[in-house]
C-alpha cells in the first residue's frame, strides 16, 4: 500500500490524518483476511471504515499536500487548509476547503471552495478567486481518485 510522505512543513495534524487512515486500512483488510470473495469494481467505490470515500479522501490530501493543514476531519469529510502565500507572490494567499460529500466515488461527491486575499494597504483584503480554479481543483482531486481506484482494483 503507498502512502505519501507528508512534507516536512505540513502540520502534524496531516500526519495523523494519513495515520489514521493507514491503521483503518489494515484494520479493513485484516477483517477480509479470511474471505475468498473478491470484491466488485463498484463494492471498491463504497465508503470505508474513514466514513466518506477513501479514495476522494486520499486524493484530495495528496492534492493539497503542499498547503499547510488548519482542519482534517475524516470521519466528517473535511479538510480546511490554513493560508498558503506562494513564495513567488508574497503579496496574494489563499485557503481552500474540501468537503467530501458521499462515500461513492462520484464527481458530485467532492466539493471545493476557496478563498483569496492580496495584501493592499499594509493589511490582508479579500479578492475574488481566479476564475476555473475551484473547478480544476475538483477535476484533479477526481482523477487522482480514479487513478487510486483503478490501482486498488488491479485494472
Amino acid at each position: 500500500m503507498y502512502l505519501p510522505a507528508a512534507p516536512a512543513r505540513a502540520s502534524g495534524l496531516a500526519r495523523a490524518a494519513a495515520l489514521a487512515l493507514a491503521a483503518g486500512l489494515a484494520l479493513a483488510l485484516s477483517a477480509c483476511a479470511g474471505r475468498n470473495k473478491t470484491p466488485s469494481p463498484a463494492a471498491a467505490t463504497q465508503m470505508t471504515q474513514i466514513g466518506v470515500n477513501s479514495f476522494l479522501w486520499r486524493a484530495s490530501l495528496e492534492t493539497l499536500q503542499f498547503m499547510p493543514m488548519a482542519q482534517v476531519d475524516s470521519a466528517g469529510g473535511v479538510i480546511v487548509t490554513d493560508w498558503f502565500q506562494n513564495p513567488g507572490q508574497a503579496d496574494e494567499r489563499m485557503k481552500v476547503t474540501v468537503a467530501i460529500m458521499d462515500g461513492a466515488l462520484r464527481a458530485d461527491a467532492v466539493q471545493v471552495s476557496a478563498n483569496r486575499q492580496v495584501y493592499q494597504g499594509g493589511r490582508w483584503v479579500e479578492a475574488p478567486v481566479r476564475a476555473g480554479t475551484v473547478q480544476r481543483l475538483e477535476e484533479i482531486i477526481l482523477q487522482r481518485a480514479r487513478a487510486l481506484r483503478q490501482a486498488a482494483v488491479g485494472g
